[in-house]
């Protein structure tokens, strides 16, 4: 009877232990803080980062991001100055497509072994209009013309931190102030589309 009592007893412990046991379970895991550190959370503006890459060693980080509404990526390491904007196997320029940008992404960060450096400030307009001029007047140039797309700059965006607008009116201004090396040309046909070329100075 001592027995049977104790089994009466014991069998409502054993299931009210299993029935905590089953709602432990079915709660959702803590939710783990993203380190700010190597740029989980890091937004700069014109920019959005879509993928992040990184080997086990947890060295440097990779990001995958797009500039303005881009439909091209770039490739940027946070470790070393690795940066890239197009396939090294096309032969002529064209935009990086996710599904190769994510690949090489992936190539670099299981070989790279530098430590993520720390995200870089955000400059004062000054400095980023500095910057984006000498970029602009040092282009490389095979011909008296030479077009640059603002898609062409996306490869500086992380250190620029602004918005496609903010670079195209910059360009217009460099236009105003520098017309013997940058013209702007406004399109024949909507008249809204600019086109932005680097021209060779005038021979003295």
């Amino acid at each position: 009877m001592l027995s049977s009592r104790l089994d009466k007893e014991s069998k409502p412990m054993v299931l009210a232990l299993f029935n905590r046991t089953r709602r432990a379970s079915a709660e959702p895991p803590p939710v783990i803080e993203p380190r700010a550190e190597i740029g989980e959370t890091w937004t700069p503006e014109g920019v959005t980062v879509v993928e992040r890459h990184w080997n086990q060693a947890m060295s440097a980080i990779v990001l995958v991001y797009s500039a303005g509404e881009s439909s091209c990526h770039v490739v940027a390491c946070l470790g070393c100055h690795f940066s890239v904007a197009q396939s090294p196997d096309r032969i002529v320029f064209g935009g990086l497509k996710l599904p190769d940008a994510n690949r090489i992404a992936t190539e670099h960060a299981t070989s790279c072994r530098a430590l993520s450096r720390a995200i870089p400030d955000r400059p004062d307009d000054d400095s980023a209009r500095e910057q984006l001029r000498k970029w602009v007047l040092s282009w490389q140039r095979r011909a008296d013309r030479v077009q640059i797309l603002v898609s062409y700059l996306d490869v500086h965006r992380l250190a620029l931190q602004r918005s496609n607008e903010w670079v195209e009116a910059e360009l217009q201004h460099l236009a105003v102030d520098r017309p013997d090396v940058f013209v702007v040309q406004r399109s024949d046909y909507d008249h809204t589309t600019l086109y932005y070329y680097v021209v060779s100075p005038p021979e003295s």
